[in-house]
């Protein structure tokens, strides 16, 4: 796929431009999107992700259509699993609700500037290593099985990483928010305020995501260009889904499970493929492995919307079957466990 230059340049301005208006215009203020205010943005957001895939198709072809489509689709589920694990650090902080869109806007940020960075660092690797598709597929079959014994999406699952506990202990911490400034002075000595650790938490929820994200994706196209706008599209509009769909996301029980399984497809097809165009010299000679299948991509964008669509109808089941049984149990917001640091 040939994309020049001022495409580049034309895209990935206009991308910036609708995040900066996102940032700048609609975000300027804390406030709790409305209902209305949320359906039309991620709306407006599908929308323009679906419409610039025709674009593919049109300019490029259906093939690469294809990979648009099916890394779009992985990428926006694994970005919505990432939010639930936002939900619940929301949760265990007691972020209050005005102060939750600057604290997902910066969350989203970060998850771009991270995927960004493994992009450039997969492509750069990719050209030069082929066996690079052994370790990617073996790292994605490693996450689907992690995420399969998880099972059931459950608050219980969230454990805080060494990055969060170290902070937690070691910084000079307030229990009480001030607006969404990461710091206040009392007594004449500085203190992180929760929002500061919440950052910190979203942050590296953020980079674990992304060692997962982009391996995925690169299982579905090596096209940069398509890898690059996938991503910025799957992370478009999570701000106002979150907002808009609130407690429905703790009842895709099964997201996780559906997510293992489209990460297991494609962590074989990874390993397929790096048969296909074996170099290694312990691998068959060194030569290429000829009967090693290249699933088509029509054959892998089928293949994760089924799987995603019986994941979500599966989910609601469950969770009205629950209904049924019983009130699920809400999670009422924790408060911030932080402790001053001795001085």
């Amino acid at each position: 796929m040939h994309v020049a230059d001022y495409v580049w340049y034309i895209t990935v301005g206009l991308l910036l431009a609708l995040l900066a208006f996102d940032v700048f215009v609609i975000g300027r203020r804390p406030h709790e999107p409305s209902t209305r205010e949320s359906a039309t943005a991620i709306a407006f957001y599908v929308g323009l992700a679906v419409v610039f895939g025709l674009g593919v198709w049109w300019f490029s072809g259906g093939q690469y259509a294809g990979e648009f489509f099916a890394g779009w689709l992985t990428e926006y589920s694994l970005s919505v699993d990432n939010l639930f694990i936002f939900l619940i650090i929301m949760s265990r902080f007691g972020v209050p609700r005005k102060y939750q869109q600057t604290a997902l806007l910066v969350g989203i940020i970060l998850a771009l500037v991270f995927r960004g960075v493994f992009i450039a660092v997969g492509a750069a690797a990719i050209n030069q290593f082929s066996w690079i598709f052994y370790i990617f597929g073996a790292f994605l079959v490693y996450t689907a099985i992690h995420l399969a014994k998880q099972g059931e999406n459950d608050d219980d699952d969230y454990k805080e990483n060494a990055v969060i506990r170290f902070a937690k202990r070691r910084l000079n911490a307030t229990d009480e928010y001030n607006g969404v400034k990461l710091t206040v002075k009392k007594n004449g000595r500085r203190f992180v305020t929760p929002m500061a650790i919440v950052i910190i938490a979203l942050g590296t929820t953020d980079l674990l995501f992304a060692l997962d994200s982009i391996p995925a994706i690169y299982g579905l196209t090596q096209e940069p260009f398509l890898v690059f706008t996938a991503n910025v599209f799957a992370l478009m509009g999570l701000r106002q889904l979150y907002f808009l769909l609130g407690d429905l996301l703790r009842r895709l029980v099964y997201l996780s499970l559906g997510l293992s399984v489209v990460l297991a497809f494609i962590g074989v097809k990874l390993v397929l493929h790096a048969m296909h165009v074996n170099e290694l010299p312990f691998i068959n000679g060194g030569h290429h492995i000829d009967w090693a299948p290249e699933i088509p991509i029509w054959f892998s964008l089928g293949f994760i919307i089924v799987t995603l669509g019986i994941t979500t109808v599966l989910s609601l089941r469950k969770s009205r079957t629950m209904k049924t049984e019983g009130p699920v149990d809400e999670v009422e917001p924790a408060e911030p466990e932080l402790h001053h640091k001795e001085s």
